[in-house]
């Protein structure tokens, strides 16, 4: 039996159904992205891609913290 995933990617599987595109794509987005901030890079999902607020703060969260761990 497979853990049920915990924290932002939580909402990874509804992101990819819902707009259409993988969880790297996004990364690769945010990363690509020359705002560094978690608010301004959320906003920026928001406003140009059409994110929930809750969806756009998840993929912000889990980029900046696994490119904080590397």
């Amino acid at each position: 039996m497979t853990a049920a995933a915990k924290g932002p990617s939580s909402y990874f599987p509804s992101i990819e159904k819902k707009y259409g595109r993988p969880i790297a794509e996004w990364q690769e987005l945010i990363r690509s992205s020359p705002l560094t901030k978690q608010m301004q890079l959320v906003s920026w999902l928001k406003t140009e891609h059409g994110l929930g607020h809750g969806h756009a703060n998840a993929l912000v969260s889990h980029t900046l913290a696994e490119d904080a761990g590397r």
